[in-house]
């Protein structure tokens, strides 16, 4: 059985509904937190947030240098050098068992948002896109797809109804807008229907982006 990695979950009373955020790289659950306390989701509509820190490994581009990371990144040049597959095939899995657990608890599949940013988005995605079941949906923020040409073969049949949403900033100078409008090309090639959210910013979070997200939450947690 996989050992989960650290995690902040904030499990308000009478809960129904759980987010899942995944942090990028360097980064860990409590980096991502402010981010659920601005979002200023209603009283009515309590959510668990659940958020995990991934493994410290030694990432490549950084040096060697130990960090938490769901995986390496060899360099940005080759799209099989940007994502190691077997450690986001380990990381896929942590989460894939974590929602698992979730469902034990009582959430189900349909009620659970899997969420992440930079990294976190490439393994919410690598996740969500597999998942024999169906979640509420997938936010992916800042992003870019692992394995993509792995993806076609691999699709489970409850991903083609999955509601999707990408956001990224124009300016991004650490994953470029193209590696995100590549992942959104490979959806809709795969049958998919992203929605598609662009902002004035660089890699990073900003405020009218945090309106999307309430809003494209909202809806996805109303049932």
């Amino acid at each position: 059985m996989m050992v989960q990695p650290a995690m902040i979950d904030l499990h308000p009373e009478g809960a129904r509904h759980a987010v899942i955020w995944l942090h990028g790289l360097g980064d860990s659950g409590a980096g991502l937190a402010p981010l659920v306390d601005a979002l200023a989701l209603p009283a009515d509509l309590p959510v668990r947030h659940l958020l995990p820190d991934a493994p410290e490994r030694a990432i490549t581009i950084n040096m060697g240098y130990k960090m938490r990371g769901w995986y390496d990144i060899k360099s940005f040049d080759n799209p099989a050098d940007r994502a190691v597959e077997p450690h986001v095939r380990e990381s896929a899995a942590r989460i894939a068992a974590l929602i698992e657990q979730l469902v034990a608890e009582g959430f189900a599949p349909e009620r659970i948002v899997l969420a992440g940013f930079s990294q976190g988005g490439v393994i919410a995605s690598f996740t969500a896109l597999r998942l024999s079941q169906q979640l509420a949906g997938l936010l992916c923020m800042s992003t870019y797809l692992a394995a993509p040409d792995a993806l076609l073969g691999e699709m489970s049949e409850a991903a083609r109804s999955l509601p999707i949403c990408y956001m990224h900033g124009i300016y991004d100078d650490v994953v470029s807008l193209s590696m995100g409008w590549d992942a959104k090309n490979r959806l809709e090639a795969a049958g998919l229907s992203p929605e598609w959210h662009e902002y004035p910013m660089r890699h990073e979070i900003c405020r009218p982006q945090l309106d999307d997200i309430r809003q494209w939450l909202r809806a996805r947690l109303a049932g």
